[in-house]
């Protein structure tokens, strides 16, 4: 059984968010469906997997159904497979931020960066004056990148914001582009520069997963593989396992 795998996240108002835990829990437990989703006041983030028609009823739900009551409009969501389940079980859990950076100062649903599409990435990266910026953990940089990138040889996204106060200059610095594996830690990073002063921040839409579903593999300029925090462990172009299924139980999820 080929399982449908779904990434999706929105930053919204969701005040209510410890109300909405198990009613969310319980319409996923009665899909089969498998993953892990997080909640927080600021939105939600979550990658799950199960039969198609049941990823499909889950994501109309999320955009549509009552639970969330038209909150999640903008949801940013990504399909791919998985030829065996990716994940163990199913958790929805309860935190601080949906993708933890610890600077009240950024938030997306207030100001974030200039949205690229995967089709205009690869002329926004070639301009001489645009620096090209990983916002990913080292290890996962370390599996693969966009050529040129600077690596910020970070742990967790949450030290992101100790980089940007030592290495980026508002001064020097006035065109920065950025990307993640889906996307929501560059709005999150995105928001943090903008707050601080920078004039020009762009961040690749849907992230380097969009990018490896669209961009045909001749005209890449990403470079080695994408690492996913589910059993898959990597996936490249035209989001194509590649066959590494072992992983360190222990690696951190920040996205």
């Amino acid at each position: 059984m080929i399982h449908k795998v779904a990434a999706f996240y929105q930053f919204a108002a969701l005040p209510d968010y410890r109300e909405l835990r198990e009613p969310l829990r319980a319409f996923c437990a009665g899909l089969r469906l498998k993953g892990s989703v997080l909640l927080a006041r600021e939105g939600i983030n979550g990658t799950v997997a199960g039969a198609p028609e049941s990823i499909d009823a889950l994501a109309h739900e999320l955009a549509h159904g009552a639970m969330f009551g038209g909150r999640l409009d903008h949801l940013e969501l990504k399909f791919s497979t998985a030829e065996t389940m990716p994940f163990g079980r199913l958790k929805v859990r309860l935190k601080k931020e949906i993708v933890t950076l610890g600077d009240e100062a950024a938030d997306p649903t207030r100001q974030v960066g200039t949205y690229v599409d995967a089709a205009d990435w690869n002329a926004l990266i070639a301009a001489p004056d645009t620096l090209l910026l990983d916002t990913r953990n080292a290890f996962e940089v370390a599996m693969g990148t966009f050529d040129g990138a600077v690596d910020p040889d970070i742990k967790s996204f949450g030290q992101f914001k100790d980089f940007a106060a030592v290495k980026l200059d508002p001064a020097k610095h006035r065109r920065i582009a950025m990307f993640c594996t889906g996307g929501i830690r560059c709005e999150k990073a995105s928001a943090h520069l903008l707050a601080r002063g920078f004039a020009e921040v762009f961040h690749l839409k849907g992230g380097i997963l969009k990018y490896l579903e669209e961009v045909p593999e001749a005209q890449s300029r990403w470079r080695g593989e994408c690492f996913v925090f589910d059993e898959r462990v990597a996936l490249g172009h035209g989001l194509r396992e590649t066959g590494l299924r072992e992983r360190d139980k222990d690696t951190p999820r920040d996205e």
